[in-house]
């Protein structure tokens, strides 16, 4: 979401522990060297 508002987030889980997982992720932030160390990776 930090890249684009045009990010299709597909719904569910399997767990509640993972459904906390998830929903706790919503609250992270990365700095501009976390997501450009991201987008590296694979490249």
């Amino acid at each position: 979401m930090q890249r684009s508002p045009n990010i299709l987030l597909i719904p569910g889980t399997s767990s509640s522990p993972h459904l906390r997982e998830n929903l706790a992720g919503a609250g992270l932030s990365l700095s501009d060297e976390d997501v450009a160390e991201l987008d590296s990776i694979g490249r």
